[in-house]
């Protein structure tokens, strides 16, 4: 028997794994899909806390995944990058934004209508397709095994460790019984990177946001809440092109090579983080990160270690 079952495949189950074995504890990975296929591989995978309010918990996760990117993009760790990221707000707010203190090289400069502040910030950006494959056999290599499988109900699990860790993401609703779990549909273009470097997010409704990668450059988006739909549609497609090439005029000429269709897993109330007693054993919840699964990951992993061991 092992000591843990991480039950997901994603970037939250993964990370919680890693630090797990690093603790010293037996860790197996139960996934229905290849992590390279979970949602965690749609992300555009910017740090930013999208659409998550003040918590100090949050904060404290979000500090410690932007500095985790940040060695990992000084060591080379394939897919990490770091981006000089210009918000621009809408809302008339004149005080630091609560994130702020997680980030570095925070400023405010002055900025023409229809916006009220730019904040300037650096921020890790991560290529998922790159990243999520080395981080699986970093976990191979510590001796995690990475086990395709797809479960009904949790006690599956508990009955082969004692302490389980619901890294579900969406199907944590139905595994649960929690009712505010639901979907928040993205959908995001990709276009080929012709020289740009610096990602811009416009906080309007709907927010707008270009991130360029290495090789391609992600545009968005859309924040579709209750809308389990994953087939992308031409006409938001249409919508997405015409934002981002009006916020960033150099787009004009990238050929479009791609789009894709993610279900963030939103929680009302935000995301679930605490250990819980079940027959057979403990569950520990760590779902509902919405958009900001790739921001908060490395610090709930430290947390779902502590409240697990």
């Amino acid at each position: 028997m092992v000591d843990v079952i991480v039950v997901g495949g994603g970037i939250i189950g993964l990370t919680a794994a890693l630090r797990l074995r690093e603790r010293g504890a037996e860790v197996t990975v139960w996934t229905p899909q290849d992590p390279v296929r979970t949602v965690s591989a749609v992300a555009a995978a910017a740090w930013y806390p999208t659409r998550i309010g003040f918590d100090e918990r949050v904060l404290a996760w979000a500090a410690v995944t932007y500095d985790q990117f940040r060695r990992d993009a000084f060591d080379a760790v394939p897919g990490v990058l770091v981006r000089e990221t210009r918000n621009l707000e809408r809302s008339g707010a004149t005080g630091e934004p609560w994130w702020a203190p997680a980030a570095r090289g925070v400023r405010y400069l002055p900025i023409d209508p229809p916006w009220t502040r730019e904040v300037r910030f650096q921020a890790p950006l991560v290529e998922m397709g790159e990243y999520l494959p080395w981080l699986r056999e970093r976990l191979l290599a510590a001796g995690v095994r990475v086990v395709r499988r797809r479960l009904d109900r949790l006690e599956e699990a508990l009955v082969e460790a004692p302490v389980v860790v619901n890294a579900t993401g969406l199907a944590a609703g139905a595994l649960c019984g929690d009712p505010d779990v639901l979907p928040a549909r993205g959908q995001i273009v990709l276009v080929a990177n012709t020289g740009i470097y610096t990602s811009v997010r416009d906080e309007g409704d709907p927010g707008t946001y270009v991130h360029p990668r290495t090789r391609d450059v992600v545009l968005g988006g859309t924040w579709q809440e209750g809308d389990w739909n994953t087939v992308p549609d031409p006409a938001t497609r249409d919508a997405i092109l015409e934002r981002c090439r009006a916020l960033v005029p150099e787009l004009a000429g990238a050929p479009v090579i791609g789009e894709k269709v993610g279900l963030r897993p939103v929680r009302r109330g935000g995301p679930r983080v605490e250990a819980e007693k079940w027959p057979g054993g403990t569950v520990v919840h760590a779902y509902g990160h919405g958009g900001a699964g790739v921001t908060l990951c490395w610090g709930c992993a430290d947390e779902v270690a502590t409240l697990a061991l």
